[in-house]
């Protein structure tokens, strides 16, 4: 019997940073994950990513890892391995993520978009296993997408395909980080739930038990809202009506077997999956509906870094040929 092989696994998000070592049954080893401060910048955040890195591979105490998968939210360069302007991230202009990572590990690195890599993970080691058509949507510190079609990982012509967080679900609604207005980003990723929750409380005078936090999260907006907060309720009653809409838009267009849904957002659970499901199976049109199941991600909040382990075993293939 062949010996496991170890790859590692690198995650940049807005809120933080998650690394393992993975083995190509697609369980993870040594899983670390800690915040990202971005305020830091990039040289120093990046450190503490590879730092992190070392320790993953300390702790898993699998040796060192034959390759190294990096998922990154965009825009980004996948095939030239830059990060060219994530959006998450202000002022990372033009990072040089695998060359960096390559050198630091000492052996060949890949990076795709966080979502794109999700979809992977989830489409070879979580819900959506075997699908030939399936949709992955990350709803965290902002809102991102990856596609499946035809059995096979879709990138798009220069890899950023399936920005599903820059549909319009609100024409002339509220500013995006992309530059355009109504964005689903802006509506259902965490960042935005929260503020939209602070702009209420300015400008609303229902009660909330939200007006006595010094400072609101979308995980607080979500536990209001569990428990009859009027206030709440009606942010997150716009999070789901939104986000189904756009689900019941991409069902649409797909017609898929699976929408999968991840990110820090969807710790709600059924809170947020109940109202966004019955949309989709009320609205979108048959026969689309009633083969579409719509679900949480079953690799849960690893969903990112097992992916970005799943490119980082392929690339192994890849340099195989």
């Amino acid at each position: 019997m062949a010996p496991q092989q170890s790859v590692l696994a690198l995650d940049i998000g807005g809120t933080k940073l998650a690394v393992a070592v993975m083995t190509d049954d697609g369980r993870t080893h040594g899983f670390l994950s800690e915040p990202t401060e971005k305020h830091r910048g990039p040289d120093a955040v990046i450190a503490h990513l590879f730092d992190m890195g070392h320790r993953s591979i300390a702790a898993a105490g699998l040796g060192a890892p034959a390759s190294v998968g990096i998922s990154c939210g965009g825009p980004l360069d996948a095939p030239a391995g830059i990060l060219t302007h994530p959006l998450h991230l202000p002022g990372w202009i033009d990072i040089p993520i695998v060359a960096m990572a390559a050198e630091e590990f000492g052996v060949p690195a890949v990076v795709e978009n966080d979502a794109t890599a999700a979809v992977l993970g989830e489409h070879r080691y979580g819900a959506a296993r075997g699908a030939e058509i399936a949709l992955y949507l990350t709803l965290s510190t902002g809102v991102g997408g990856g596609s499946i079609i035809d059995g096979r990982l879709h990138r798009g012509a220069a890899g950023n395909g399936g920005e599903f967080g820059h549909l319009t679900v609100r024409p002339g609604g509220r500013d995006c980080l992309c530059g355009r207005k109504g964005c689903l980003e802006a509506y259902a990723s965490g960042t935005s739930i929260a503020a939209r929750a602070k702009d209420l409380l300015t400008g609303d005078d229902r009660p909330s038990t939200l007006r006595d936090r010094d400072a609101v999260r979308a995980e607080d907006v979500a536990a209001a809202a569990a428990a009859g907060d009027p206030l709440a309720t009606a942010v997150w009653r716009e999070t789901t009506d939104v986000l189904g809409q756009a689900v019941t838009d991409l069902v649409n267009i797909f017609e898929p077997q699976v929408v999968v849904l991840g990110g820090g957002v969807t710790r709600s659970g059924v809170l947020l999956l109940d109202p966004v499901r019955t949309l989709v199976q009320t609205t979108a049109m048959p026969p689309a509906a009633a083969r579409a199941t719509v679900t949480l991600a079953g690799l849960g909040d690893a969903v990112c870094v097992v992916g970005a382990g799943a490119l980082a075993l392929d690339l192994l293939e890849k340099t195989r040929v």
